[in-house]
């Protein structure tokens, strides 16, 4: 009896050993397998995900170039840049000096002119409202442009001045400055 006790113990010894081998195995394979799904689901989601990229034709608009030699002193351009519309005036001598002749601290969103600006006959803004995303009047010479001279929002009565400050109305902020770079004296580049 004692033989059978000893062959049973001997054997179970002889299976612990194979069970350490089978699970090392077992636990490669899951891995493996965890391993090969993982870059089966990148390779099945990355077209979905590239796909929200944008388009070359988008892109391609993020930054664009105007020529700003048929634009005369006093006169206003708006171009599209990035499906937004970008104000672009060339201001006279006493739109600047009245740009400059403002005491900052008293505007509800203070910036002085010169932050505003490159070159100090050139003004380039997002032509939209910051109060609910309107288009301001002020482009055209036969618009209104309210009681500071740059545009006049006629949803809710925003008036912004001739460095497209807020003035006056519920907007909250300055027309926003695009990013933009001179490549020469009569040639910028939005984006």
């Amino acid at each position: 009896m004692s033989d059978t006790t000893h062959s049973a113990g001997g054997h179970g010894g002889q299976a612990s050993g194979h069970d350490d081998e089978g699970a090392s195995r077992r636990d490669f394979l899951y891995l493996a397998t965890a391993a090969v799904g993982a870059v089966g689901v990148v390779g099945a989601v990355w077209p979905f995900v590239s796909s929200m990229n944008p388009a070359a034709d988008t892109l391609a608009l993020s930054s664009i170039d105007v020529d700003l030699s048929p634009v005369q002193v006093g006169q206003s351009i708006t171009v599209t840049w990035r499906g937004k519309p970008v104000f672009i005036r060339h201001r006279t001598a006493e739109e600047i000096a009245a740009a400059r002749d403002v005491k900052v601290a008293d505007l509800p969103d203070p910036q002085a002119d010169d932050q505003r600006v490159k070159k100090a006959e050139w003004l380039i803004l997002v032509g939209i409202c910051t109060h609910l995303g309107c288009v301001p009047l002020g482009q055209k010479n036969t618009d209104p442009r309210g009681e500071f001279g740059g545009w006049f929002c006629p949803c809710h009565g925003s008036q912004y001045d001739t460095s497209g400050r807020i003035r006056k109305g519920p907007a909250p902020a300055n027309l926003v400055v695009p990013p933009y770079a001179f490549l020469s004296d009569t040639q910028i580049r939005l984006g």
